[in-house]
């Protein structure tokens, strides 16, 4: 499953609470639309959105689940873990940061019993690059760099962290994707020459009232 990601694009296909898209049809659609792009998986957030798209597209599927916006928040215990993977998703994203988790395990005692119980692969979100190292001795099959910038270990760059892209893929024996920030397509080419295994993409494709704002800022100037 991996391997057929490697080198490819993966379509977050997410909306904000109180948003006309926050809906699982609306984005099983999205992410219909996606594969017909070209996409070679979709990242998907929220029970029903990842059983709906599951029985809709047959790409791999990495889900989560956002609980409350502060800390840890992406998938933060070992329950909400499972219950990801029974909903459809073969690759569980997970809060991958040495911070302590809500349910008091270790995040390699949640990749262990993730392992033991299903068959689904452990992405680790992280923001830097001691994250991604201990998330990799902590057994995880692939360190992304979502949070890098929100958990205060490294500055918010105003692209994506491509420096943590080249530092974890030049360290880790893991896959390592890109994602973050992820704007336009030359920095998602950027994103791979800096070493990235694959590269995920969401706002810039699949959040329209963003991109609007975009184009509306740009026309104010």
């Amino acid at each position: 499953m991996i391997e057929s990601l490697h080198g490819g694009l993966i379509v977050s296909c997410q909306a904000y609470p109180g948003e006309p898209l926050r809906d699982a049809r609306a984005m099983s659609l999205i992410a219909q639309s996606a594969v017909l792009g070209g996409a070679a998986g979709i990242r998907a957030q929220g029970l029903d959105d990842i059983r709906l798209i599951s029985q809709s597209v047959a790409l791999p599927q990495i889900g989560l689940w956002k609980v409350g916006a502060d800390d840890v928040f992406i998938t933060p215990t070992l329950a909400h873990a499972l219950a990801v993977i029974d909903a459809g998703a073969g690759i569980v994203a997970i809060d991958g940061t040495r911070r302590a988790r809500p349910d008091g395990l270790t995040l390699a005692e949640t990749i262990a019993e993730i392992h033991a119980r299903t068959s689904a692969l452990v992405m680790a979100d992280v923001g830097s690059f001691d994250d991604g190292s201990a998330a990799q001795d902590a057994g995880a099959d692939i360190v992304g760099t979502t949070l890098s910038g929100y958990t205060g270990d490294r500055g918010k760059t105003l692209g994506p962290d491509l420096e943590l892209v080249a530092l974890l893929a030049g360290a880790l024996e893991v896959p390592v994707f890109a994602e973050g920030r992820i704007h336009t397509p030359d920095q998602a080419r950027a994103a791979l020459d800096a070493g990235a295994y694959s590269v995920v993409v969401g706002t810039a494709i699949t959040h329209p009232t963003t991109i609007t704002s975009w184009f509306v800022e740009a026309l104010s100037r």
